[in-house]
Parts: structure tokens; sequence; C-alpha cells
């Protein structure tokens, strides 16, 4: 078919399908316009104040027209001149005739568009930073409502000493809380470029002001208090060190890496029909099979989350690629990669927000299976009570390997049921009778300190976190589909 312009054309995914509308705004030409043009207006009044010749008409006109941004001359400028920045100083230029002369003065676009790339990451932090906490809250509940639900845990996939639903949720919840940490360390420490200049030496300012170093000082600190900079490099090329590019495509890979591991876990529990995420009523699971529940939600967390672990390498790479005071190989990659991870890692989270709202837990299922695995669950405390009453432990310990095996044989083998304990009362070296095995097989005396153990970290680790954020917003998330 041939081409035609009248014809659809591709829309990422991430801004139509997984990132949400506010995400997608930080990371939309309008947001970086308009940030644009708030650095402009405070490089010009400062300017202004420390005695360059710029008139309170000027900064009043850039100040009228700030928000109205034609995208179209925009394009047009580009067009022309090849340079996407330029193209909005012409813009905003024929919106200001009297200021137009004034306008990026001394600036390079580096300066203007490094920091608003600043402000608007950080504002994309906060934002991953509530819904996180927000996740971390729901999965909170979670953990405190099955703390005292027995279930066999797993190492190696096979099944191992029970556990409780609400401890396995407190091994999900630590993850989120290590990300967290690493979010708010991250926001601290983000660095603005400040008022550089072209390879960093602030050369252009010196020179409007006549060689004045104090002054050349004092606008960017004034700058810096114009716009909230808290914080700024001390030292730079043309560009701030795309190291700090780099640490925030990691960490956002981190809380991904978590929100894959939770996925995948809440997939295999689907599997066995313990845990589900929550189904919609007429939900479809499959176009063929009526019959199928498919856990859809968590395996887009899994394909999502992968695809930001992957890009994440950009980040070291666009470091180690930085010639001197700066190359121009950075711009393409960094105008994917840093967006993509920001509106992948917000669809993520809308999708956990999603699952956590309403996760099944299958208790009866759960009962079952435990009780199935119980005879083997309970040969270490048989063991210790036979050790007691003067048996001697390595014998004994080969005595129960052996009838484990058996018993496994003929469960697996023949379909029959597990007979381990008939066989340990049976054998006289255990010296325990039938009715005295029966009374430790409990799942609440295996699974150790679960109990405590839950409620203790949440008192202690949870809770403080989820005060720091208990003025979050309350995230309504809407997907637009419960399928791919």
């Amino acid at each position: 078919m041939a081409f035609s312009q009248e014809h659809s054309h591709f829309e990422s995914p991430l801004g139509k399908r997984y990132g949400s509308s506010e995400m997608s705004y930080i990371f939309s030409d309008e947001y970086l316009a308009s940030a644009y043009r708030k650095i402009w207006i405070s490089l010009a009044k400062v300017e202004k104040e420390l005695g360059l010749p710029i008139t309170d008409e000027q900064i009043l006109e850039m100040e009228i027209h700030r928000d109205e941004i034609d995208f179209s001359a925009v394009a047009a400028y580009e067009q022309q001149f090849r340079h996407d920045l330029m193209a909005h100083v012409h813009a905003y230029g024929d919106k200001c005739p009297r200021a137009k002369g004034i306008i990026h003065l001394g600036a390079t676009s580096c300066l203007i568009k490094d920091n608003a790339e600043v402000a608007q990451q950080k504002e994309a932090i906060a934002m991953i930073n509530n819904k996180l906490a927000a996740v971390i809250a729901r999965l909170s509940d979670f953990a405190e409502r099955y703390k005292a639900v027995a279930t066999l845990a797993f190492t190696h996939m096979q099944p191992a000493q029970p556990t409780t639903v609400g401890k396995r949720a407190t091994l999900w919840i630590q993850d989120f809380l290590l990300d967290i940490e690493e979010l708010e360390r991250l926001l601290d420490g983000m660095r603005y470029l400040g008022i550089k200049g072209a390879t960093g030496t602030q050369a252009s300012f010196l020179n409007l002001f006549n060689g004045d170093h104090e002054k050349v000082r004092l606008l960017e600190q004034g700058v810096a208090k114009e716009l909230g900079w808290l914080k700024i490099f001390p030292v730079t090329g043309q560009t701030y060190t795309r190291k700090q590019d780099s640490r925030i495509l990691s960490v956002l890979a981190g809380i991904n890496a978590s929100a894959h591991k939770f996925a995948s876990d809440l997939r295999l529990l689907s599997h066995l029909k313990e845990v589900e995420e929550p189904s919609g009523e007429t939900q479809i699971g499959s176009s063929a099979m009526p019959y199928k529940r498919n856990p859809m939600r968590s395996e887009r967390v899994c394909g999502i989350s992968r695809y930001v672990m992957n890009i994440a390498s950009n980040g070291d790479n666009t470091v180690a690629t930085q010639w001197f005071e700066r190359t121009l190989d950075d711009s393409a990659n960094r105008r994917l990669s840093l967006p993509e991870a920001f509106l992948a890692t917000d669809g993520v989270l809308d999708l956990m927000l999603d699952i956590t709202k309403g996760i099944v837990v299958n208790e009866k299922i759960i009962a079952s299976h435990l009780n199935e695995e119980l005879p083997f669950m309970v040969t270490e405390t048989i063991l210790m009570e036979a050790v007691k009453r003067g048996g001697d432990r390595q014998q004994l310990h080969e005595r129960l390997r052996v009838h484990s095996l058996e018993a496994a044989k003929r469960v697996k083998q023949k379909g029959l049921k597990n007979d381990l304990l008939d066989r340990i009362a049976q054998d006289k070296a255990f010296l325990i009778r039938r009715r005295e095995i029966e009374s430790l097989v409990n799942p609440m005396q295996l699974i150790g300190r679960s109990v405590e153990q839950t409620e203790s970290f949440l008192e202690e680790y949870v809770e403080p976190v989820l005060e720091r954020y208990s003025g979050r917003p309350d995230y309504k998330v809407s997907l637009v589909s419960n399928y791919y």
C-alpha cells in the first residue's frame, strides 16, 4: 500500500497505552517550552539587576507572553535553522518584539535545555516516588491482613519450610523500600547545570559584565534563587555531567527489577491458584479458551520492566562516550532513553497500583497444598524431638531421608497418599508414637517468627516511610486494556 500523508502514524505505546497522562505531560513539548521561557525570564531579570541594559518593559513583555507557545512557528524555524532551541528563541521573540534582542542573552542551548530537563526530571521523580509509596502502602495492608496465613515457602522452586502469605509480601516491600531510599537520595542529590556557558567557563557572561567575576558569580546565584535551584554543579563542560542521567536510569531500572520480581512471583502463585491478581467480571483471559484467567497485568509488568532494565545501559554508555567538554551524540539517545524510562516506570507502577488494590488470596487452596507437603515439613521437628529422647542425630537423619524418598515415590509414581508419618511411627528408632507425631503436624508451629517478623518490619521500617508520604495523591488508575 502506497504511503499517504493522510494515513495515521505510529504512536508510542508509552504515551498512548502505558504511561499516565500526567507523566506524558511532564515530557511533552509544551512542558519543556514553558520551562525554557521561565529560565529566559529569570536570566533576564538577574542580568538587569546586575546592570545590563535590560528594561522592565522587556521583562514584562516576556512574562505576559510566556505561555503563548506557537508550535507551528517553532517547527517552521527549526526547519529553517536546523536547531531546535534557536527555533524556540525566535518563536518567543516573535511574541515579544521589544524583548527579542535580549532573550537568551549570553546563554548557550545546553544552558537552557539542561536546566529545563533537570526540572523536568525532578518533577517526574517526585511522581514516581509518590506512586511507589502508594504501592508500598497497599502491599503493607496486604502483609498485615495475611501475616498469619501459613503457606508453603519455596527454595529452588521446591517446597520448603512454611512461611506466611504476609511474611512473603514483606520481601516484596523490602525491595521497594530500598528503591524508595535510592529515589530519595537521587532527588536530594540532583544538581542543575547552572549558568556556565559554551564550555563551562562562563566566558560569555564574564564578557557581558566587562570582566567582573563577582557579577558572574552573583548571576548564577541569582538565577538559582529565582528558579528554586537548590544545588548546582560546581564545574561543568557545556553540559552537566551525564553521570546524573546514568544514576537516574539506574534507579529506575532498580524499581523495575523489584516490580518484575513481584509480578513473577504472582504469576507463579497464579499457576498454583493460591494468589491471583484481580480480574474484572467481563475480562477475557483467552480468545480461544473461555475458562482461562491469565495474569495479564503481571505479565505486562514483566514485559515493560525488562524494557527499562535494558535501556538503563544507555546512561553509562553516554557518560563513557562524551569527549572532553561535550559531544552531541548524547542528544538523540537522551531524547529517547530518559523519557521512555520514566514513562515505562510510570506505567509499571500504575499496573502495580491496579494489581495491589485487589489481590485475591485463595486460602483453602493454600492450606490444601500445605497439607500435602506437611509430612515432609515436620521431619526436622520430628528429628529434634527424637534426639531429645536420646536418638542419634546423624542416624535418624539418614532414616528420615530414606523414608521421605520412599513416601515421595509412592505419591509421584503411584498416585497414592503420602504415608511418611506412618513410616516414621512404625520405625522404633524414633521412639515417637503416631498420636505424638500428629500433635507436631501443625503449620503454625512450623512458621517460626513469620508473624512477629512481619509485625515488627511493618512497624519499624514501613510505617516511618509511609508517614513521610502521608499527604501523597490518591492515584486512581484507569488502564487502557487488561491485555498486552
